[in-house]
């Protein structure tokens, strides 16, 4: 019986030998002190071993699974050392390399822009106020003069849901919301997306605009001169000079289209302004009294203006961006152009 044992140790030595994984040896101890293991079956021989020597043979079997199990453990010791070695030279680190860049966006030229205007007229006194996208043919149009008669209406290739629904062609509705909803003096800026069926290289069906208004009593065109004066050395230079131009628009009247001098030859004449000295930046007005009447304002008692520009064009002048898909394009090395730190 002594022999049986000690090949059960050598055999059971000799096979952790080769053992190389975790899994395997765990094969190996099931097989040896597992349940049905070669050391376990022993004392199934306990039936044949006289009753006064069955107490030292019990003895001999729990010491040869406390011996085979103490050669497994220091396998299993010795495999766990090196399988957390192997990790460690995996997931080490060379310290002399240079760290990783740590990539980030930067903000749109647009909303730059953007924020670059309502700054300027924030530090004027304006407020801001964003209306609905989609919007009514009242809003959009009726009430800033322009019936559904109006020849106005074939100037804008509008987005209708319905006779009644559709995607603004400006922002205007939001100058018509306030006036309904508070009294004057009002002085407020109109941001947002507005949308026409328009598509080349200097229109897009999707495209930003904010738009201002000021009613108070004495309100002229002398105060819109200067209100824009103002805003455009802001937004270019201390030398950028405006000029008025006679226009017509439905919600104005007198109403004027509005140049200001170029930001490149600073009016000389160049490529950008094609030779002029000067590039049109945006419309304007007197706002006409019937908008006022039907907002519910006093035309005998107060004035206002009125004052519209396209925010991928002043961009576009701005940062000499030649074609205003480019703003949508999603062109990353284009928009790190802009990223300010």
């Amino acid at each position: 019986m002594q022999e049986k044992f000690e090949e059960i140790k050598i055999k059971a030595r000799e096979e952790l030998k080769n053992i190389s994984s975790l899994k395997l040896l765990n094969d190996i101890k099931i097989k040896f002190v597992g349940k049905n293991g070669e050391v376990t079956s022993l004392l199934r021989g306990m039936k044949d071993i006289s009753a006064d020597k069955r107490s030292e043979f019990g003895k001999m079997v729990n010491d040869l699974k406390e011996e085979v199990n103490a050669y497994i453990e220091k396998k299993e010791s010795e495999l766990k050392e090196k399988e957390l070695q192997a990790r460690y030279e995996k997931e080490s680190v060379d310290i002399t390399l240079p760290a990783k860049e740590e990539k980030s966006g930067s903000t749109h030229p647009l909303t730059l822009v953007k924020n670059q205007i309502i700054d300027a007229f924030s530090g004027m006194g304006f407020e801001v106020f964003e209306g609905p996208e989609i919007d009514s043919d009242y809003y959009c149009f009726q009430a800033l003069n322009i019936p559904k008669d109006h020849p106005a209406r074939d100037m804008q290739d509008t987005f209708y849901f319905t006779d009644n629904i559709l995607l603004r062609p400006h922002t205007s509705p939001g100058q018509v919301r306030t006036m309904e909803n508070k009294k004057p003096p009002i002085k407020i800026l109109s941001p947002g997306r507005v949308y026409r069926a328009d598509d080349d290289a200097s229109h897009s069906p999707m495209f930003h605009q904010i738009e201002g208004l000021v009613v108070d009593k004495g309100v002229s065109l002398c105060d819109l001169k200067g209100l824009l004066d103002e805003f455009v050395k802001i937004m270019f230079d201390s030398e950028t000079k405006t000029r008025f131009r006679p226009s017509y628009f439905p919600f104005t009247e007198p109403s004027v289209e509005v140049d200001v001098t170029c930001c490149k030859c600073h009016g000389k004449g160049c490529s950008l302004c094609k030779g002029t000295g000067w590039i049109e930046i945006l419309g304007a007005g007197v706002v006409n009294k019937n908008v006022l009447e039907m907002s519910g304002i006093d035309s005998n008692v107060y004035s206002g203006l009125a004052f519209g520009c396209g925010i991928e064009r002043i961009a576009m002048i701005k940062y000499g961006v030649s074609d205003i898909r480019t703003f949508f394009e999603n062109n990353v090395k284009f928009l790190k152009q802009f990223d300010r730190r």
